[in-house]
């Protein structure tokens, strides 16, 4: 059984790989991401941030997604 942790951990790699996915597959540089949002994507994929929701529900508006549709991938439950 894995501990809250181990969780936390799991989930951020997945929050890392999902968001560098949507960032690659719109061939934007994090650099570029970072520009038009002023949100820092590189600590979020290296997984060394764990951003709050509100930094989540942007980066999903960004490329546009809705919430629902944001966690509909890559995420294991």
């Amino acid at each position: 059984m894995m501990d809250n942790h181990d969780q936390n951990v799991d989930f951020l790699k997945d929050l890392a790989s999902r968001i560098k996915g949507l960032r690659e597959a719109k061939n934007l540089t994090q650099e570029d991401a970072h520009n038009d949002t002023g949100i820092h994507f590189g600590r979020i994929e290296t997984g060394k941030w764990d951003p709050k929701f509100s930094t989540i529900k942007r980066i999903s508006t960004y490329f546009d997604l809705s919430i629902t549709e944001f966690f509909a991938e890559g995420f294991d439950e």
